[in-house]
């Protein structure tokens, strides 16, 4: 197979999802995507037991300014060749009630959240839709149901999901196959932020959210695409 592009590859589900997709082998090559140099690096050394280094290519970018995006896609292609995969796993999130959430942070949120994964879809497509392909969008079980104080983050999940299954509907012409997830409570930096009281331990991890990505983007996996996937990890007392 070719290329997978991930982002948020520095940490959490992202980083978990990167090292486990480098032990499998699926893919040819892995282009890497993330702005925390330490991070990223840490990431690409631990998949560079199982892949070679010259497959793992590290391409800067921030998230924040989805503008900078296609030439980030670009690149990829133009160095690494064809692109089969792409795994928008990167998030953000400002966790305030509507009276303290700024115009400011909302725009951030959605920065991240919606705006990038958008361009990072329609720039890979322009790739993809004449060999096929997979598309992968991290969302969450609060862009399902009501979460009083996490109003842009909710909201933002809640828009990649509709995207992501109106993708399902519009690119299946083009042999490309747009899948969704929405993890429980997991234990990253992200839920820190929204929980910070919460027990990591007693929590679903971001090894157990990879294996489910891993499985859905091998190419055997033929008919789970257009669905909102809930992962939930049920904790016994």
């Amino acid at each position: 197979m070719g290329i997978c592009i991930i982002t948020g590859i520095g940490a959490g589900i992202g980083k978990a999802t990167a090292i486990k997709l480098a032990q499998r082998g699926l893919f040819d090559g892995y282009a890497l995507v993330g702005r925390n140099d330490a991070d990223i690096e840490a990431t690409r050394q631990t998949m560079s037991e199982y892949v070679a280094a010259s497959n793992l290519r590290v391409f800067k970018a921030d998230l924040s300014y989805p503008e900078t995006i296609p030439a980030v896609v670009e690149a990829i292609h133009d160095t690494m060749g064809e692109i089969d995969c792409l795994l928008n796993i990167a998030g953000y999130t400002d966790p305030k009630p509507l009276l303290a959430t700024t115009l400011e942070s909302f725009d951030l949120t959605y920065r991240i959240n919606v705006y990038s994964p958008f361009v990072f879809m329609r720039e890979c497509v322009k790739y993809m839709r004449n060999r096929g392909g997979k598309i992968l969008n991290v969302a969450s079980t609060a862009g399902m149901t009501p979460r009083p104080g996490w109003l842009s983050y909710a909201s933002s999940k809640a828009a990649l999901i509709s995207m992501s299954e109106t993708l399902t509907a519009e690119l299946s012409e083009y042999g490309i196959m747009v899948y969704c997830v929405s993890p429980g409570r997991c234990a990253t930096k992200l839920r820190k932020r929204l929980a910070p009281d919460e027990d990591p331990t007693t929590i679903m991890q971001p090894e157990e959210v990879a294996e489910v990505i891993c499985n859905l983007v091998d190419p055997n996996e033929c008919c789970l695409d257009g669905q909102n996937i809930v992962i939930r990890k049920v904790m016994k007392k």
